[in-house]
């Protein structure tokens, strides 16, 4: 017999919409308002459906320059990719062998994940005003007068701002690989040595392989991180802003339904990405499904 459902699970149910609701209703309610007619506001009830907005805001308002921001925020994006997975792979090798201050540097290298944003964007700041101050005050004496009257700031995307984004991404990119590799058959090397192999064929054509699917993964939090990022880089970033910071900066000038459409650019963006990440991470696990189940084969 099936036997109905208790009112503890319909009370449970109903408080798990409710609360889905309240989590992704605003994010919805932008996204359906981001659509408004040419008359349109900020509220509902939608005044028209169109795509004017969006046309808007990459015509530029006035404000921001849309395409400058959203280019300056892709670029930073690639690049802390970039640099998280070779980090953060090179970390999971080198930690799989006991060194002296392995425990320091790993408790050190996860610390920012307890830091609060904006203490590190803050610090991160300070410590490039003193460098700053440093150049301006000293290059002159080293008979580089130039630089120093003309020195404005290092601050800046690719400079305290990759910095600051990589305290955020660098330590889930290393968890993950401690992880992997606290799975890992070391036998697996061990025959591949036996082969004659190298130690970069080894990695190349046996360790790479295997843990590909959680690169990739390493990869998606790396840019998706550092694409949303606002309060690591609200002091860190330099003369320049990335797109969240200019969406944040456009709240209080804004009031149209441009600022709408900017915030559902920025989402389908992390969507896109988040997509791919787990198709190319679906693909990678069938191709090691099926060379393993040829290998199975070819033994038997």
């Amino acid at each position: 017999m099936i036997e109905g459902r208790s009112k503890a699970f319909w009370f449970l149910a109903i408080f798990f919409g409710l609360y889905v609701l309240f989590l992704y209703g605003p994010m919805i309610a932008i996204y359906i308002l981001s659509f408004q007619g040419p008359q349109g506001g900020l509220t509902f009830p939608m005044n028209g459906v169109s795509l004017t907005w969006f046309a808007k805001l990459w015509q530029g308002n006035g404000i921001i320059d849309i395409g400058t921001a959203f280019s300056r925020s892709l670029g930073l994006g690639v690049t802390v990719m970039v640099l998280t997975v070779v980090i953060s792979v090179s970390a999971g090798m080198a930690f799989r062998r006991r060194f002296a201050g392995q425990a320091l540097l790993f408790y050190v290298a996860i610390a920012s994940l307890i830091v609060p944003s904006l203490i590190t964007s803050l610090g991160i700041a300070l410590e490039f005003r003193l460098l700053d101050d440093y150049i301006i005050n000293h290059f002159g004496s080293w008979g580089m007068q130039d630089i120093a009257d003309n020195w404005e700031t290092a601050m800046g995307l690719y400079t305290s701002g990759l910095g600051a984004h990589l305290t955020w991404t660098l330590p889930f990119g290393l968890l993950i690989m401690f992880a992997i590799f606290n799975r890992f058959d070391p036998r697996l090397e061990e025959a591949a040595r036996d082969l004659g192999a190298t130690p970069w064929q080894t990695f190349r054509h046996v360790v790479l392989p295997i843990i590909a699917p959680s690169v990739v993964g390493i990869g998606l939090f790396g840019f998706t991180l550092s694409w949303d990022e606002l309060a690591r880089s609200s002091q860190a970033i330099g003369p320049v802003n990335t797109l969240p910071l200019d969406l944040q900066g456009l709240t209080t000038t804004v009031t149209q339904p441009d600022i709408y459409a900017l915030g559902t650019v920025i989402s389908v963006v992390s969507f896109t990405v988040i997509f791919l990440a787990v198709l190319m991470i679906r693909i990678l696990q069938r191709r090691q499904a099926a060379q393993g189940s040829d290998a199975g084969q070819g033994m038997v």
